[in-house]
């Protein structure tokens, strides 16, 4: 304790120089057992864990703020469910309740005034509290650490340039790194908790940034998704150049000249950022929205035309926080999220990635100025709007607005194992769990292209739930032996783009921040590198520190595999790759079907919602063109299907309630001749029907088989 105390004492008097306008060089090195990279909610958890386990550790932040988002305005937590969070991240949410409870937190209205809502509803007899004030975070967080005397290092910087990390051995150990004021930290174990990956990157660990293909680790939500993408769009109609309808006139901002790609396959992007706002509507503690200097009007055209086109919510999600505070966060097609304008910010230089999180700040600063003042926004809206404001007690610095922008993602590790799809939903299982994860496989929109109908579209939302908590492996936070054997990466850890959108969650990260610690601390007793820290040693120490490893609740059943087109026989087109008006909804309840599911028409807006079908055929000759669909009595009995054949179009009238005859998958339409080559059209449609239309696959077969 007296060694910490003392680096604890020199590391704050040098910050206390530098912040007095002397900033001073220190190239002394010192030495700890452990060194976290990163002041997020996890780093915090990870040193406070270190300093239990009896290693001398030290936390090092890039900026002066602890707790990551916990404190930058994620007030209210992202869970999936909270049985399965425990250790030292569900300690901080007591410490939140214990706050709470004190009368002398409500300043801004009475505690029997407040009502948590949604997955993060607090219940009168529970321990924990899951929403809270970014501030309330930042001081737990804070006093936390001080009440440990664990070594405190901010506003000071990994230098990412060739030397800021020295590794030696064979396999490779780091042992030292560099920051920008000179100060170089020797570690036993490091671990890199940054949101970026920034350590993992410089230590040369191998690591992806953007979406896998669906080939990739053979999952069905990666990659380009035009076709899952039904959430938070558009409204139909609106045009996307600069001149209405007319093209050379270019495109509005921000919209991709080169989307979206083909359906499931890797691309570079990212799901957006933003800022979750801290507002209020207290008028003794609101900032009114202002014009932010640098304005960008034509940014917020696409917002207008869509609200010209008939949308009629307010574009954000508020989420209510002690104090009549809020966590505002992303909602419908136009709205927080900057979509598209963060591709580079992980592999950006420090100045690069400044000047990115500040074009986000006045995006979101014009928008709310946009939403509340503009003429062409509905006045409802603009009443609405026009009730909040930032807040006087809140990021003080920043007139309101914070430093911490939401990365939901960046880097991504791969190491020799690799959470995927398949654990999210059950179907993989790790068997050297270090933590649970719980949230539905969740990823923003990445992009904004142009139909071929000329409107507007947003892409890469993905929202597929239904799956019990599940565990999330030792091996995905460890590096390959081959490349560093003495670091941990529990934030940017080894998983795919869609199941990292699961994992993503704070008191996930704080959970993985704990157990990378005490994989750090064995260790260093057992002088091996972290790759050959033996598991029941390992889940002995996490079980005893009441980390949640395994799942003893109701078990959602995974879902059950489609049949592969690869299985049956001709041409086979599932709904996904169909073009479709409408059919936003889809299904798995009734079996069989094709691949991952079924669309449905909600049994709503008959005649206005129909899929289509493309296809073309090796060699003319007659064809049988099947439709598929799962049975139910609830089902149309009156189903138009449209076939375009060489001759002309038929029509026929399916009645979904009964089983198909083919296979229990597909009923037949009749027989039809094709010539080689041209495209053909098979459309479901929903127009007069009676009951639900299922849309699955097609399927067109040679008249002979």
């Amino acid at each position: 304790m007296q060694l910490r105390s003392f680096f604890y004492l020199l590391i704050t008097a040098q910050l206390w120089s530098s912040a007095m306008g002397e900033p001073q060089r220190v190239n002394a090195t010192q030495a700890f057992d452990i060194v976290v990279y990163g002041g997020t909610a996890a780093g915090v958890i990870s040193a406070i864990q270190a300093d239990a386990m009896g290693k001398s550790v030290i936390l090092i932040e890039p900026s002066d703020r602890l707790g990551g988002l916990t404190s930058g305005g994620l007030g209210q937590t992202d869970i999936g469910n909270k049985a399965a969070i425990g250790g030292l991240s569900r300690k901080f949410y007591r410490k939140v309740r214990q706050h709470y409870l004190n009368p002398e937190a409500w300043k801004w209205q009475a505690a029997d005034e407040y009502r948590s809502g949604g997955q993060s509803a607090t219940s009168v007899n529970e321990e924990a509290m899951w929403t809270f004030e970014p501030g309330v975070a930042r001081k737990i967080f804070d006093d936390w650490i001080k009440s440990q005397s664990i070594p405190l290092l901010t506003n000071d910087r990994l230098d990412r340039s060739q030397g800021g990390v020295t590794q030696e051995g064979s396999p490779s150990r780091i042992v030292k790194i560099r920051l920008e004021s000179g100060r170089q930290i020797q570690g036993k174990v490091f671990i890199d908790c940054t949101y970026e990956g920034d350590l993992m990157a410089a230590a040369g660990i191998s690591y992806t940034v953007g979406r896998e293909a669906n080939a990739t680790y053979q999952e069905t939500l990666n990659g380009v998704q035009v076709q899952k993408a039904k959430h938070h769009q558009l409204m139909r109609h609106v045009d996307p150049y600069a001149t209405p309808g007319d093209p050379s006139s270019g495109l509005l901002p921000h919209i991709d000249p080169n989307g979206p790609g083909q359906e499931g396959q890797a691309d570079h992007r990212l799901q957006a950022y933003c800022f979750r706002m801290c507002m209020t509507d207290h008028p003794e503690n609101r900032i009114a929205f202002r014009k932010p200097e640098g304005y960008v009007e034509q940014w917020y055209e696409l917002l207008l035309r869509n609200f010209e086109a008939g949308e009629k919510r307010v574009p954000w999600h508020i989420g209510h926080m002690p104090n009549r505070k809020t966590d505002a966060n992303n909602n419908f097609g136009f709205s927080t999220d900057f979509i598209g304008q963060n591709y580079e910010y992980p592999e950006a230089s420090y100045a690069q990635r400044e000047a990115i999180i500040a074009k986000h700040r006045l995006y979101q600063q014009g928008l709310c100025w946009t939403l509340a003042n503009h003429p062409r926004v509905p006045e409802s809206i603009r009443k609405q709007v026009a009730k909040w404001g930032m807040c006087k007690d809140e990021f003080t610095a920043g007139n309101g607005w914070q430093e911490q922008l939401y990365i939901r993602e960046a880097r991504r590790m791969v190491s020799d194992y690799v959470m995927t799809q398949h654990h999210c939903q059950g179907r993989s299982v790790a068997d050297d769990p270090v933590g649970l994860a719980a949230y539905t496989m969740d990823s923003h929109h990445q992009q904004r292209y142009v139909t071929e109908q000329g409107d507007v579209q947003n892409e890469g939302d993905v929202q597929v739930g239904g799956f019990s908590p599940y565990p999330i492996s030792y091996r995905s936070i460890t590096p390959k032996a081959s490349q560093c054997n003495n670091l941990l990466v529990p934030v940017c850890l080894s998983a795919s783009h869609i199941a990292f959108g699961s994992i993503r969650m704070e008191p996930v990260f704080m959970v993985l921040g704990q157990s990378a610690a005490t994989a750090a601390s064995l260790a260093i007793d057992r002088q091996c590198g972290v790759q050959q820290v033996p598991y029941d040693q390992l889940s002995q120490q996490l079980t005893k520190d009441q980390q949640v490893l395994e799942w003893t609740g109701p078990k959602a059943a995974p879902p059950r595999p489609g049949i592969s087109p690869a299985k049956l026989a001709g041409i086979v087109i599932d709904e996904q790759q169909a073009k479709r008006l409408g059919f936003e909804q889809s299904g798995t309840t009734v079996y069989p079907y094709v691949l991952e599911g079924y669309l449905h028409d909600g049994d709503a807006d008959k005649g206005s919602q129909s899929v289509t079908y493309e296809f073309k055929v090796p060699r003319k000759g007659r064809y049988d063109v099947r439709i598929g669909y799962t049975p139910y009595p609830n089902r149309a009995s009156n189903v138009p299907v449209e076939i375009m054949h060489h001759e002309g179009i038929s029509e026929v009238v399916v009645n979904q309630k009964i089983k198909p005859a083919i296979e229990g998958i597909f009923h037949s339409t009749g027989q039809y001749h094709f010539e080689a080559g041209t495209t053909y059209t098979v459309t479901v449609s929903n127009s007069g029907t009676d009951g639900y239309v299922i849309a699955d696959a097609i399927q067109v077969v040679p008249a002979s088989e």
